[in-house]
């Protein structure tokens, strides 16, 4: 299972635990990352997607339609 938004292309990233003492240890921060069904009225039916927190404030701006069609430019569809 990948850890990558199919709307945004946000993904985890590295960093450092850093202790009280500055010893640092390496660690990811993951996408905040939910799987969604989301009704899309021009295919007249219900998609599966795993989308970011992000990725559902766009579908709510925008449209499903919309922020579908651009992930597919972007290649991330």
């Amino acid at each position: 299972m990948s850890r990558v938004c199919q709307l945004t292309g946000k993904k985890a990233i590295v960093g450092n635990n850093v202790s009280h003492s500055n010893i640092k240890t390496k660690r990811k921060f993951n996408p905040n990352l939910h799987q969604k069904k989301i009704f899309v009225p021009e295919l007249g039916g219900w998609v599966m997607m795993k989308v970011s927190a992000k990725g559902i404030r766009n579908i709510t701006k925008k449209g499903a339609w919309n922020c579908i069609l651009e992930a597919n430019n972007k290649g991330l569809l």
